[in-house]
């Protein structure tokens, strides 16, 4: 967060998508990524109690093919619309020799940088929590966009599936599962902090998982006495991959996307 003076604060966040956008290659779809793109980003930007405002996106090809990148904008608008916030620009750059990706012609990278705002006074990181505080956790829509490397090596490599696998346990196949876009929490959580609720830290669990909640500013530590049943993605590639609980549960967020705590 930037003092920009009068009180306000300017709350400032980047963020890519990963190995994800190696299974939108995978499946050719290419219309959710963006939502994965901006939902990294106001995702942490309202984790100092800031609103986001809006952003801008770097997308970094190896081919401009119009259709292709129709398909991103509109997945980075759909985000954008989801966040209540403005695409206002952006940057493609054309870098043929530097970027490889699973389908010839369609590699890419994407990254946001989002921008909110936020009084100073009401900055949100945990500096009140307090004994007997309760953490509330938010459910994740799947597997986000963390750990997509390790979902790959166990279903593509180790077991020889393809992203057209449909497996009974997700009801659909594997790469429609794991493609499922990050959920954007701005909408709840903006509700909660407008509502007059005593928020005393924001979490966003991404990599590391529910270890995320030490990131607050406080020496308080978390006794986490229950956790609902993770979805059947998480227990897929534990089962497949032969995962540790240890891994898995700092690796991805295992049904958990967001944390709030509150008295």
């Amino acid at each position: 967060v930037v003092d920009i003076g009068g009180g306000l604060g300017i709350a400032l966040s980047t963020d890519g998508v990963g190995t994800k956008i190696l299974v939108a290659q995978m499946m050719d779809k290419y219309d959710t990524i963006g939502i994965d793109c901006v939902a990294m980003n106001v995702n942490d930007v309202i984790c100092v109690g800031a609103e986001p405002l809006s952003m801008l996106d770097y997308l970094a090809i190896e081919n401009p093919k119009p259709s292709f990148l129709v398909e991103i904008t509109k997945g980075l608008c759909r985000g954008c619309e989801i966040a209540r916030i403005t695409l206002a620009g952006g940057e493609t750059s054309q870098i043929q020799e530097m970027i490889k990706g699973k389908r010839e012609g369609y590699a890419f990278d994407l990254v946001g940088m989002c921008i909110g705002i936020v009084p100073l006074n009401q900055i949100i990181i945990g500096q009140n929590i307090a004994e007997g505080d309760v953490v509330i956790g938010l459910a994740s829509s799947g597997i986000h966009s963390n750990g997509l490397t390790l979902a790959r090596r166990v279903f593509f490599d180790e077991m020889g599936f393809t992203v057209d696998t449909y497996l009974s346990p997700l009801g659909r196949t594997i790469g429609e599962e794991l493609l499922e876009p990050t959920h954007i929490y701005v909408p709840e959580i903006m509700e909660m902090l407008r509502s007059g609720i005593n928020i005393k830290a924001l979490i966003n669990v991404t990599s590391d998982g529910l270890l995320n909640l030490l990131r607050v500013r406080s020496k308080a530590g978390f006794m986490i006495e229950y956790l609902p049943n993770p979805q059947p993605i998480f227990t897929l590639i534990q089962k497949y991959g032969n995962v540790p609980d240890e891994a898995m549960y700092t690796v991805y967020n295992m049904g958990i996307g967001f944390c709030v705590v509150v008295d």
